[in-house]
């Protein structure tokens, strides 16, 4: 089973086809992140990462939505 988690863009590093890597903030941590699949994705939108590759884009309402999800199931497992 494969887990894409919503992120939001929040600064380019590089904009280099093929090579083009973004700062991506998840819940308040921030990873960099390929994003040769969603070049042109701007800062303050949201993408859907796995395995450090951004693989598209997601309307904000969704992203929000998603994230919501995956705090609620964390929450009735006792993590945080």
């Amino acid at each position: 089973m494969c887990l894409g988690v919503p992120g939001k863009v929040v600064g380019w590093i590089d904009r280099t086809p093929l090579f083009s890597k973004a700062e991506i903030e998840f819940e308040g941590v921030r990873k960099v992140c390929h994003m040769a699949c969603v070049e042109d994705a701007e800062i303050g939108d949201y993408v859907i990462v796995h395995a450090g590759m951004a693989i598209c884009r997601i309307d904000t309402q969704a992203a929000i939505q998603q994230l919501d999800t995956l705090q609620q199931l964390f929450n009735s497992t006792g993590e945080t």
